[in-house]
């Protein structure tokens, strides 16, 4: 381990185009999705032996499925990657990618590492059922089977009640606490699917976004340019039908997809031949109350820019996930200081999507390449996260 804390640089993201529940990318196999984002950063580093890639850190939040076999190691196989590269497979749930990020920088600030891919993948269009043994052998009755694809199952009794409620409800809440109404989360969501549409017109994806091979999807599948106020509030409540505010509409959609970054130190970055993106800065990880995991990211968010000497005086921009309206919402609220303007400038995962184990690493992709973009600035990166956490990330240009 060395004496002091090396730099650690982000020299390059990708991610796929994220593909909707049952879309273009649901015949992919969520190994395969990651093993292309993995494959594309050796082929983005041509001068980078791949031999030198120290591990391949991935989160993934469900790992029940084609994906429960250290998926990290796998598309690390897969990629083409020499079988002497190891690779980790991390789970905080929405927060994994970012988590993933965060260990893997960790691992090179010490100096256990010099060259890591780190990222995620999820695909929840091929999360699979689940059937749990029966307390006995050879049951007579029925026994429950449990999807895997998003939320509590087979939720241990001791749990307190008002923890495990849905996530939707866990939003609901967040609206009640800030009194959010259904109007504003609504103008929010139309706000995120304008700002991405006008991204990917605008080509602001192009550098970072890599394509599947063997599907036809080339940009962002629930992206709506067409949506409107009216439409949206056409869209029946979903979670609680007598004064509900969370809507399909105002809520992330289920998704499939896969980022991931290049990190480096020094020595690393000499490797590559390459001018890095950005550097990695500090992190935070907090804990709240399960049924309000929306406002996670507001300690984590104060913690990490205290722990980096910044503000949010001093931010270029924010990547804020958008797992609802309501909690992003909530959270900006008790965020008096932090200007809006500069929060998903290019749409957030209301329009984008949320492949829950990829997330995270498409925020952190997205603020690199908007620092580059910038030539200079300090960005953050930031998730609420299922039973109650919140994972923040600054980076600096």
């Amino acid at each position: 381990m060395s004496d002091r804390l090396r730099e650690v640089y982000v020299v390059d993201a990708v991610r796929t185009p994220v593909g909707k529940y049952g879309g273009a990318l649901s015949g992919v196999r969520p190994d395969d999705l990651a093993a292309h984002v993995v494959r594309a950063l050796a082929e983005r580093s041509p001068e980078l032996d791949p031999a030198r890639v120290d591990d391949v850190y991935l989160g993934n939040a469900n790992g029940a499925g084609e994906d429960n076999r250290n998926v990290a190691r796998m598309a690390a196989l897969l990629a083409g990657l020499p079988v002497t590269v190891p690779g980790t497979t991390v789970n905080r749930l929405c927060g994994s990618g970012l988590e993933a990020v965060i260990q893997a920088a960790r691992a090179i600030a010490v100096g256990d590492a010099s060259v890591v891919f780190a990222g995620g993948v999820e695909s929840m269009s091929r999360a699979p059922w689940v059937l749990p043994k029966p307390e006995r052998a050879f049951p007579t009755g029925h026994q429950e089977m449990y999807s895997t694809t998003l939320g509590w199952r087979m939720t241990n009794p001791r749990m307190e009640r008002e923890w495990t409620v849905s996530l939707g409800e866990g939003a609901e809440l967040v609206a009640d606490k800030h009194a959010i109404t259904r109007e504003q989360q609504d103008a929010f969501a139309l706000a995120s699917h304008e700002k991405a549409a006008r991204a990917w017109k605008d080509g602001a994806y192009d550098a970072e976004v890599v394509p599947v091979d063997g599907t036809e999807l080339a940009r962002d599948e629930t992206v709506r340019e067409t949506t409107s106020l009216e439409a949206l509030a056409k869209l029946k409540p979903v979670f609680r039908k007598e004064g509900g505010t969370v809507t399909a509409g105002n809520a992330s959609p289920l998704n499939d997809g896969a980022a991931a970054l290049l990190l480096v130190d020094e020595e690393g970055l000499r490797a590559t031949g390459r001018e890095p993106l950005a550097r990695i800065r500090a992190s935070a990880v907090t804990g709240v109350e399960p049924q309000l995991f929306g406002l996670g990211p507001v300690e984590a968010v104060d913690r990490a820019l205290a722990k980096s000497g910044r503000g949010f005086a001093g931010l270029t921009t924010f990547e804020l996930n958008e797992a609802f309206a309501a909690q992003s919402l909530g959270c900006l609220a008790e965020w008096p200081d932090l200007d809006p303007a500069i929060v998903n400038p290019r749409g957030g995962a209301i329009a984008i999507g949320h492949p829950l184990g990829a997330s995270g690493a498409r925020l952190a992709g997205a603020v690199a390449h908007q620092l580059a973009a910038a030539g200079s600035g300090v960005g953050l990166a930031a998730l609420c996260i299922g039973v109650g956490q919140g994972l923040a990330l600054v980076l600096e240009r």
